[in-house]
């Protein structure tokens, strides 16, 4: 990287031993754990190839990521390339003045064939920067090993003159390496991380490294992590640290990518590892491997005591709110959410939340509902912790590898000794909505929707500000302004005969269920009017109650989930 500014890294691949008559080198065309083809091959600059004695071989591009070097037979194939990175997200990788952020799949190409081969990485640091951060096992100053290129892939690496912070979690040696600013007292926060990853491996009962690395970027905007097999890195707002709920969220982060070492990293679905990285690896989990982490992050926070059972359940509440209020939750079941992952997630549009649920939140939702099921049949005995140690101790130390859809199911039912089809068929492959006092019973909690008996209207448009310009964003479906024909992109000029402008949220309000309104419109720059009515709002809003005099085993099944003391 002698030239950071240009955000160039240089690299140079060298492969002995080989001898054939050519050898393809292939760019990946995704990170693992962000499910979406994003051809890092358009990235790659001036490939070429020598010889040991630095005698100039044929290459050819063969297709979009792949370069052939004719190597006639050469004991020793030298490939270097340049790799432009200026994205700085989680799942790309980034280089400039300040420092440079290297996610494995983004920059290393691997030689068709022989993944398995283990290497040595050397980085080379711009002039005046001293540190590199990364999983990967060091030999020697800025000198790695790994034992295959899906290891090197997997291990990220923050390069530059960062701060790094150190605490020991479960006797293991834990490393945070913060780039940029922010306003955490690091004492305080390497003291609360600990408290974090031992919650976590209390719910797993082991920790399956003997070292762990977290790369935080502090930036101005930033949300997010990806997880690694034995580090991640995160990215939040530099300020964050300095509110309760900013706090509380980034130690949410940690436990979420935390938890990953196992659920994902280590538990996976059959089809995530080994890893095809030319095309999407599909599978119809990700509702499990995201979606039952989301579940523990919160949980995982609230067990280590930086959230009260109250603000836990408003943050449970919140979720089962926003999946019921979300139209897709109707329309697209949740493993088929993680099946179009590749396409849909990653890809959003402005009618992506009318056809589309997130498997993360949707998944969270219903680990809860698990949850409480297998806690309500074993009588406070077993929880979905169970069901994942025994998943993790079964698949993936015992058989060595990924489960199927219907061993998580069986796992389910082996634990809670209950038939699931009926959940598995209406709630993880169909579209029904639980009955969630049904579940929450078992610890003594009733949600109740506060909207009930509201004559709210439902007007169900979005819209923003663009040039003096009145346009609509989304459009609901189902709502007054998707039932009224209103669509994405036109300008709202007047209702009922009164220039909207900034006024339009004031129009609405004083709109009754019932009433019509008359909106004019340009669209396309064609003049229409459209006559709106307004219907009913029926989104809820959910908050959980405890009941007066719960009983024995709903207090037990209550404390046990929260760990904490009766009350």
């Amino acid at each position: 990287m002698p030239e950071p500014h240009t955000h160039y890294f240089e690299v140079e691949a060298e492969l002995s031993g080989v001898k054939k008559n050519y050898v393809d080198f292939t760019m990946p065309v995704w990170a693992p754990g962000s499910y979406l083809v994003r051809e890092f091959a358009k990235n790659v600059e001036g490939f070429e190839a020598t010889d040991k004695a630095g005698k100039e071989l044929r290459t050819e591009k063969i297709d979009k990521n792949t370069w052939r070097v004719y190597s006639n037979k050469a004991d020793v194939v030298r490939a270097k390339y340049d790799v432009y990175a200026y994205e700085l997200s989680v799942r790309t990788s980034y280089l400039d003045a300040s420092h440079g952020y290297v996610n494995g799949t983004s920059i290393f190409m691997y030689p068709e064939g022989y993944q398995n081969l283990n290497g040595t990485l050397v980085v080379k640091p711009y002039n005046g920067w001293d540190k590199v951060s990364t999983g990967l096992k060091s030999t020697g100053k800025f000198t790695y090993t790994f034992p295959n290129y899906d290891i090197l892939a997997d291990s990220p690496l923050e390069i530059g003159t960062h701060e790094v912070y150190t605490f020991t979690a479960a006797g293991v040696p834990h490393e945070v390496a913060m780039y940029g600013e922010g306003n955490f007292d690091p004492q305080r926060l390497m003291a609360d991380m600990k408290k974090v990853t031992e919650e976590a491996v209390e719910v797993m009962g082991e920790l399956p490294v003997d070292r762990y690395v977290f790369i935080v970027h502090n930036l101005q905007r930033g949300g997010g992590g990806l997880e690694h097999l034995n580090s991640t890195t995160l990215q939040t707002s530099r300020w964050n640290y300095g509110t309760e709920s900013g706090y509380n969220g980034f130690l949410s982060l940690v436990a979420h990518e935390y938890f990953h070492l196992w659920n994902v990293k280590r538990l996976r679905p059959e089809a995530l590892g080994p890893f095809d990285y030319n095309n999407e690896n599909y599978t119809r989990l990700l509702w499990v491997s995201e979606g039952i982490t989301s579940y523990y992050d919160d949980l995982i926070v609230r067990r280590a005591g930086f959230t009260s059972p109250d603000a836990y359940l408003g943050v449970v509440a919140g979720s089962i709110n926003s999946v019921e209020n979300t139209p897709g939750n109707k329309i697209q079941p949740v493993a088929e959410a993680s099946f179009d992952a590749w396409i849909k997630y990653y890809r959003r549009n402005e009618n992506s939340n009318n056809a589309e649920v997130s498997y993360y939140t949707k998944g969270g939702v219903l680990g809860h509902l698990l949850n409480m099921e297998i806690m309500e049949a074993t009588k406070g005995e077993k929880s979905l912790d169970d069901v994942m140690r025994y998943m993790y101790q079964r698949y993936y130390k015992k058989m060595g590898r990924g489960f199927r859809e219907a061993e998580f199911k069986e796992a389910v039912e082996k634990i809670s000794g209950r038939n699931m089809d009926a959940f598995f068929r209406n709630y993880v492959h169909g579209t029904q909505s639980p009955n969630y006092n049904e579940y929450f019973d078992a610890a003594g909690l009733q949600l109740v929707n506060v909207n009930e008996g509201s004559n709210a209207i439902n007007w169900g448009a979005s819209t923003y500000l663009s040039d003096g310009k009145l346009l609509v964003r989304g459009v609901n479906r189902g709502s007054s302004a998707w039932n009224g024909g209103l669509n994405v992109s036109d300008e709202i000029i007047a209702i009922n005969g009164w220039r909207a402008g900034d006024d339009l949220e004031r129009f609405i309000s004083n709109m009754k269920v019932g009433d019509t309104a008359k909106v004019l419109i340009s669209r396309d720059g064609m003049l229409q009017t459209l006559e709106i009515k307004m219907q009913k709002d029926d989104s809820v809003r959910y908050q959980f109650i405890r009941t007066d005099n719960p009983t024995q085993l709903q207090q037990k099944i209550f404390t046990k989930w929260l760990e904490i003391s009766n009350s």
